[in-house]
């Protein structure tokens, strides 16, 4: 557990950029005590300043191939690194005027990274020494010569005054920063909760999907039953044709059954499966009609070649099953299935003869629970609506002339394509 809290996934891209950002400062650096020596002809100990920039250099490589070795990095060797930063200007601003020269300021660089990159007591550990630091560099310090006598006292408090005011820069970023990590970490608290409650609510649609799917492909089996079983009479003994039928019926629920059961075993695998998009409108089609051997039905599907490879689930099919069944029930000898698709999107067309749509159901179909039957619950074509959209799709239904309805589905396949 301790480890966990010790290591963070972006530590190795957030160590990089700074040893990038640190030889960039360190060119910034050689370049000025190249300026300072040649043009202001100021005398610096070079010897020492040429050691410290030699191992900051060094330091940046052996870390950089470090982060080659598949090797986690912690919050502690990150913060081992900007500890790296502030000592060596420390020891850069020994040699060169301590903290009457003028990069004294560069101390908030490495507070401000340490409070971006990591949170809770590191910025305060930074910000301690850093102030240590820029403290001790008051009074022990090697002067620039004759530069600054002229100043005197003004000059003095001058410098006391820029020290005074990082310390309020650094207890003001590490106070906001840490203020601001609370707020972040309860920001993410609550998109992780709602993601949550997002997935829960995925599951409970895909299980209504399922539900509705079921309701449907129950209904004819259970339908023939409660025929046979009504004609029958004390007097009128069980035919062997009968009891056949009705052991195919019960069969035949029991098939559907396990299909639900089994496709609700997916959806909490949260599993797919890969076809080819008119293998699956034409294996769907054909599992459908085998459960509605009655229904007489013509299918017209055509699009780019070679069709797209997609992903799908059992809320998809049931989506779809919805949308054949109720056609089926509407108009049992004249279902029409047209499908048409390109690289970006599938257009789906069912079409029957049946009664049509009143003008308040055409309105209003999808947004409520309703159903043009009179036994129905009309749950199937809501949740139909519901995956769909999920999906990025879009449902028309509307009256077709002549009689009918005409069930329309507008589907990007860029939710459902398999990713190359």
């Amino acid at each position: 557990m301790l480890n966990e809290l010790l290591i963070t996934p972006g530590n190795s891209i957030n160590i990089k950029r700074i040893i990038w950002l640190r030889l960039i400062v360190l060119v910034g650096e050689v370049i000025a005590v190249w300026m300072t020596t040649s043009y202001l002809h100021i005398e610096l100990p070079l010897f020492p300043i040429s050691v410290v920039l030699s191992v900051i250099f060094i330091v940046s490589i052996a870390s950089l191939i470090r982060l080659r070795i598949l090797w986690p990095v912690s919050n502690n060797e990150l913060f081992l690194q900007l500890v790296i930063d502030v000592i060596a200007l420390t020891f850069l601003l020994y040699y060169c005027g301590g903290s009457t020269n003028p990069f004294a300021p560069l101390f908030l660089l490495p507070l401000v990274l340490t409070a971006a990159t990591l949170a809770g007591w590191y910025a305060w550990l930074m910000v301690a020494l850093t102030i240590s630091c820029y403290s001790l560099l008051l009074f022990f310090y090697i002067p620039f010569p004759e530069t600054h006598s002229m100043h005197g006292e003004g000059f003095r408090l001058h410098v006391v005054g820029m020290w005074l005011g990082f310390i309020f820069s650094a207890l003001l970023i590490a106070g906001f920063t840490a203020r601001m990590a609370i707020t972040v970490q309860r920001q993410n608290k609550k998109i992780a909760d709602l993601r949550e409650k997002h997935l829960k609510h995925e599951h409970v649609l895909a299980l209504g999907t399922l539900a509705a799917g079921a309701a449907h492909e129950l209904g004819t089996p259970l339908s023939t039953m409660a025929i046979l079983l009504k004609d029958l009479t004390p007097d009128m003994p069980l035919t062997e044709s009968k009891l056949n039928t009705l052991k195919n019926q019960v069969d035949r629920c029991k098939t559907i059954l396990g299909s639900i059961s089994a496709a609700s075993g997916e959806i909490r695998a949260e599993s797919g499966r890969i076809s080819k998009l008119d293998d699956y409108l034409f294996n769907l089609l054909e599992r459908w009609h085998r459960t509605r051997e009655d229904i007489t039905v013509q299918s017209d599907f055509k699009g780019s070649q070679p069709a797209p490879s997609i992903v799908v689930d059992q809320t998809l099919d049931q989506a779809l099953l919805n949308i054949l069944n109720n056609a089926a029930d509407a108009s049992p000898d004249n279902i029409e299935v047209e499908g048409h698709w390109s690289d970006k999107e599938l257009i789906l067309i069912v079409s029957d003869r049946g009664h049509g749509l009143s003008p308040e159901l055409e309105e209003k179909a999808g947004e409520t629970i309703m159903s043009t039957k009179q036994d129905g619950m009309g749950l199937g074509l809501f949740l139909t609506y519901t995956t769909l959209e999920r999906l990025g799709g879009e449902v028309r239904i509307y009256n077709r002339e002549g009689g009918g309805v005409k069930c329309q589905i507008n589907l990007p396949l860029s939710t459902i394509r398999l990713s190359k």
